[in-house]
């Protein structure tokens, strides 16, 4: 297994309200990735304080509740990301009620879990993870919590449309803003060589899913990739831009 990942603060915004969070750790000869991406709301700084604490505290929580007298509790693992998003969830919503500094902050949340061929996916938000073979090309795993979204599935708009609606940046479900959180959990096999993309929308709100899958097929260094992806993102957008890649 192996990962990159980079974030960064584009062309136009002054803060990164984005954090990445990873790692690997070794079992008894086995791994078992962790990685989380966050994609803060909120203003200057209180967005960027509530990403890092839900990235950081997602990976700690995991850690702590996944791993047991060295073996992984998989089997409860649906269980465990629930108690794991309201645990975080919980924690910014505290902080934000006890200092009005931070009232109204939240973050995306999007949490990737890799044990042997085994993929699991929870977000809460717009942030997404893919899946990407040589077989299959891109395929999106998670469904964005959004208003343009909602407009998609009513066919109202189309998804190229949604790249640029007014109100493409309002979402409908996120860490930390109400006491208690709805996180979708998604599950998959995926193959040898196989990649895993989690990105803000920085990146998927205005480059086009077809061009993501072609910078990927077009290299092969995960740096190369995350670099032109951010580039092409920096290029027609004015977001913060991150990505997490993983390798089986």
């Amino acid at each position: 297994m192996e990962f990159y990942f980079a974030s960064d603060v584009g062309l136009v915004r002054e803060n990164n309200e984005d954090y990445c969070k990873c790692e690997i750790i070794d079992l008894e000869n086995e791994e078992i990735g962790l990685f989380a991406i966050a994609d803060g709301m909120g203003g200057y700084k209180k967005g960027e304080v509530a990403s890092k604490m839900a990235a950081e505290n997602i990976i700690l929580f995991l850690k702590e509740n996944l791993l047991q007298t060295n073996k992984i509790k998989i089997e409860y693992i649906d269980d465990i990301l629930k108690q794991a998003y309201n645990n975080v969830n919980s924690l910014i919503y505290e902080k934000a009620s006890e200092d009005n500094s931070f009232l109204g902050m939240g973050t995306t949340l999007t949490t990737a879990i890799l044990y042997k061929n085994h993929l699991y996916i929870a977000n809460v938000g717009d942030s997404r993870g893919y899946t990407f073979d040589n077989d299959n090309g891109l395929k999106r795993i998670t469904k964005d919590h959004s208003y343009v979204e909602e407009l998609i599935e009513k066919k109202a708009i189309t998804e190229k449309e949604a790249m640029t609606h007014p109100n493409r940046s309002i979402i409908t479900r996120a860490i930390g803003p109400d006491p208690f959180v709805i996180v979708d959990i998604f599950k998959q096999n995926i193959e040898k060589s196989g990649i895993i993309l989690l990105a803000t929308d920085g990146l998927t709100g205005c480059v086009a899913d077809e061009e993501i899958e072609k910078i990927i097929k077009d290299n092969e260094d995960f740096e190369d990739i995350s670099n032109e992806l951010i580039n092409t993102a920096n290029d027609a957008g004015n977001d913060n831009v991150s990505v997490i890649l993983v390798r089986v």
